[in-house]
């Protein structure tokens, strides 16, 4: 009768369904294994007219400006900096192996070079779990996929006998590819030779505004459409072309550093990762105890103070424990709180460490991607200047000095 006194009354149930909750929550566990499998491939190779070639963009490191918000979400912004280029040519070194793409290259900037573009944004890492939110689009705007990617890492990943290409996070390059991969083959031919001809155009435009302004239009903001195509052996677009393969020898010419910042970059990388394994997993384990159990603890207060309104003596006593209940698992909570602190300072530590290794490796990178991008620059603003020379003179205007000098609204 006491029993089902108490259980009648609805803050009790809430009470009793919150600790369930929470001893649940302590118990359960996650079997990780290490993802040796590898990405999906198309049973039989494409054209190559049919191969799209994709753009992998650095990832956005997310590193917030606060350092107050730095420190709450254990964020070491060196690292965060080194990881979104290492990441990056991780998942065009995937991309690249399953043979389903033409050329994947990783992109420092926008590029109207490639078919599908490819960006991320690191939500969280560790050693122990990785985060992504990955948007992936073609050259008409289309998106394909805007999705968020989580993996928790199995501790066998960072064991020595692991062949180096296996990352610990290799399912989550794994799912990109194979998102990629499905809406890949659920285009039609003629998507495809649209999408590869949009980017085309869309290049053309970028370098000769004037001469490809109405080729490619805009229908809604951030989509494209072809409007009219040029002659095949339209002379304008002959050097469009020759321009586009020198874009592309200048981000291959990236790629040698990013391949280099990756193989100095692994060892210390490894390192962390391995080492912060345990300690995010003990950070992460205390922390939700501490919330659960403030959440307990809250809840039982809540309810014990309620039933302290009814005219039920048993169920005024049951309140009065639910209280002192509440109160003595508001203070496991602080305790299991103080708990995550403390791995959370070893986490930092850690990360203070690797930073000072890692830093040398991501300036040079960036320097080098910085010096290149300034040679592009002032590589592309010659070549429009020479190409709206060529074809100004083609048209027939015969005033060719005023055409060597670049135009202030140039694309």
């Amino acid at each position: 009768m006491f029993l089902k006194t108490v259980l009648d009354y609805r803050p009790w149930r809430i009470l009793l369904l919150v600790g369930l909750f929470q001893l649940y929550g302590c118990v359960t566990q996650t079997v990780r294994t290490v993802d040796m499998a590898p990405p999906e491939t198309l049973g039989v190779p494409p054209s190559e007219e049919l191969l799209l070639d994709v753009g992998i963009s650095v990832f956005d490191p997310n590193v917030p400006e606060s350092f107050d918000e730095q420190n709450e979400l254990n964020i070491q912004p060196e690292i965060r900096r080194a990881e979104s280029n290492y990441m990056a040519y991780v998942a065009k070194n995937l991309l690249q192996s399953t043979g389903n793409w033409g050329a994947v290259r990783v992109v420092p900037r926008l590029s109207y070079a490639v078919d599908v573009t490819v960006s991320a944004t690191i939500l969280h890492s560790d050693g122990e779990r990785l985060n992504l939110r990955v948007v992936a689009s073609d050259a008409r705007g289309q998106v394909w996929f805007d999705n968020d990617y989580e993996t928790l890492a199995s501790r066998y990943a960072y064991d020595v006998s692991m062949p180096r290409d296996i990352d610990p996070y290799q399912a989550t390059y794994n799912k990109i590819a194979n998102d990629l991969l499905r809406f890949r083959m659920a285009l039609t031919e003629d998507e495809i030779l649209a999408i590869r001809t949009t980017a085309e155009m869309r290049f053309a435009r970028d370098f000769a505004t004037d001469a490809f302004e109405d080729y490619v239009i805009e229908t809604t903001p951030g989509a494209y459409q072809i409007r009219r195509l040029p002659a095949p052996d339209d002379p304008m677009l002959s050097r469009v072309r020759m321009i586009r393969e020198r874009e592309y020898l200048f981000i291959d010419t990236l790629d040698e550093y990013f391949s280099s910042f990756a193989n100095e970059m692994f060892t210390p990388y490894q390192s962390w990762r391995r080492a912060t394994y345990s300690e995010a997993i003990a950070y992460r384990e205390e922390r939700n105890k501490a919330r659960a159990r403030l959440l307990a603890g809250t809840v039982g207060i809540v309810a014990g103070v309620a039933a302290q309104t009814s005219n039920n003596t048993v169920t005024q006593y049951s309140g009065t424990m639910g209280i002192i209940g509440g109160a003595t698992l508001i203070k496991a909570g602080i305790a299991k709180r103080a708990d995550a602190q403390l791995h959370a300072e070893v986490l930092r530590e850690l990360g203070t460490s690797v930073e000072a290794t890692l830093m040398p490796y991501t300036m040079e990178l960036e320097n080098e991607t910085i010096a290149l991008q300034g040679s592009v620059d002032e590589q592309y603003e010659e070549l429009r200047r020479i190409l709206r020379k060529i074809y100004r003179t083609e048209m027939g205007d015969g005033n060719l000095k005023a055409t060597e000098e670049p135009e202030s609204d140039a694309g």
